[in-house]
């Protein structure tokens, strides 16, 4: 995409605008670097519009919706050779040990920024469900769906009820399915990617209980939620699949690990070393 200077383009149309679209594009061009990293439901709650204002003054300025207006922007608000499409603040002219230095210090802020995020009560309520649950499914779309079956892959070490489809409607299908006695956990950034929106209201029909794992509390991911854990990584429209949102998100999953272990002790031991056997006799 060509870049383009946002603050010009609505300029350029500011008189065109409608008092609704007037009160977005202030508020825009006063928070430009901070609207990068929200969600359609937190700009929208910024501005105090409705969602549905927020997607018609993309369309009013050419864009085809919130994601590709927030690219252009990412686009337009980079400075002094800073590469939008990566995390840490990496310049072109960065060293090597400059770069070094700042993916590790993204990584470390995402990590510090999601323990600070964390609800004691609400990875309590989570474990609860889990040890209670029939059945755990575990979802996900693109890069999200690599954090799902590493969680799929972690718990089914210690219980045989965890399941994780690779495919969008095998996942639509196995939500539809679902049962009150068992638990959807759902992995997505942004909240915002319908295909796990659509898993969660066809689980959340069926009475099963939604645990969501994404960066924003209000989205319309969140809004089929029973128990929402934050993860604590910004990642800008061209940072789609950042390790630092991964590591986060990962973290998260490894709290519940580790508390579900602790409260399943006597099965899940038992079951790590047979799981643990299982795979030993493959190693040299």
């Amino acid at each position: 995409m060509r870049e383009i200077s946002i603050t010009s383009t609505i300029h350029s149309h500011y008189n065109r605008f409608t008092a609704t679209e007037k009160k977005t594009a202030d508020y825009i061009l006063e928070h430009a670097e901070a609207v990068v990293y929200m969600s359609i439901t937190d700009l929208a709650e910024g501005c105090d519009v409705g969602e549905a204002s927020i997607f018609r003054f993309c369309k009013a300025l050419g864009f085809k919706g919130y994601q590709q207006f927030k690219i252009a922007l990412a686009h337009s608000i980079s400075a002094d050779n800073e590469i939008p499409q990566l995390s840490g603040q990496v310049r072109a002219q960065d060293t090597l040990e400059e770069a070094v230095t700042k993916t590790l210090q993204s990584n470390i802020n995402a990590l510090n920024e999601t323990f600070k995020l964390i609800s004691l009560e609400s990875i309590n309520q989570a474990v609860h469900l889990l040890i209670q649950a029939e059945r755990i499914i575990f979802y996900g779309v693109g890069s999200s769906l690599i954090t799902a079956m590493e969680a799929n892959n972690k718990f089914m070490r210690i219980t045989n009820k965890t399941a994780c489809s690779v495919d969008s409607h095998q996942q639509a299908m196995s939500a539809a399915l679902m049962s009150e006695k068992e638990v959807a956990v759902i992995i997505s950034y942004s909240g915002s990617t319908k295909d796990s929106i659509e898993v969660a209201k066809k689980a959340k029909e069926r009475g099963a209980a939604i645990i969501v794992i994404t960066r924003f509390v209000k989205s319309p991911l969140t809004s089929y939620s029973d128990i929402t854990l934050l993860c604590g990584a910004n990642e800008g429209p061209l940072q789609g699949g950042s390790l630092s949102a991964k590591i986060a998100q990962l973290y998260l999953l490894d709290v519940l690990y580790v508390e579900y272990f602790k409260r399943t002790y006597e099965a899940s031991i038992v079951n790590k070393e047979n799981t643990s056997a299982a795979v030993a006799v493959k190693l040299f």
